[in-house]
């Protein structure tokens, strides 16, 4: 028997990975009849990296933050989805993802897209969706895009 899933979580950042991300956490919602959590977590290594009187740079992240989610939410609406919730988060988001918002919300299946990330950068951050599928107590689904021949 097929795995159905009531609470599922996608993590956007508005880029190519997450948009494919969303698609399929849209589709997987649909034939479940499940609903649907769309996050944007903001990079608090990204807010600390600015002066503490930068208050213009907070206020446009969380504004483009509030636009990513709000397309989102725009597009899974219009595939017919009708219980759509979104959550701004402000933190780190490899525990945001992975744990805080799952148990907060009893998500079972997290989706997220995967991030082309450098060798480099994966040995001094490490990869978000790896930190995720390390730590999640639930289903996670990696997106990739698919290869062009």
């Amino acid at each position: 028997m097929l795995q159905e899933y009531q609470r599922i979580l996608v993590a956007t950042d508005g880029s190519e990975g997450a948009d494919l991300a969303l698609n399929k956490a849209v589709a997987i919602a649909k034939r479940n009849n499940a609903k649907l959590f769309i996050l944007h977590v903001l990079d608090t290594r990204a807010i600390q990296a600015t002066s503490s009187s930068d208050i213009h740079f907070r206020e446009a992240l969380r504004t483009l933050g509030d636009r990513v989610m709000e397309e989102a939410k725009d597009y899974a609406t219009g595939q017919g989805l009708t219980e759509v919730e979104t959550i701004l988060e402000m933190g780190s988001p490899k525990s945001i993802i992975a744990e805080d918002i799952p148990k907060r919300e009893g998500i079972d299946l997290i989706v997220m897209g995967a991030k082309g990330m450098g060798a480099i950068e994966r040995f001094f951050m490490g990869s978000v969706s790896e930190n995720v599928i390390r730590h999640a107590a639930c289903d996670v689904l990696v997106v990739r895009p698919k290869e062009s021949e």
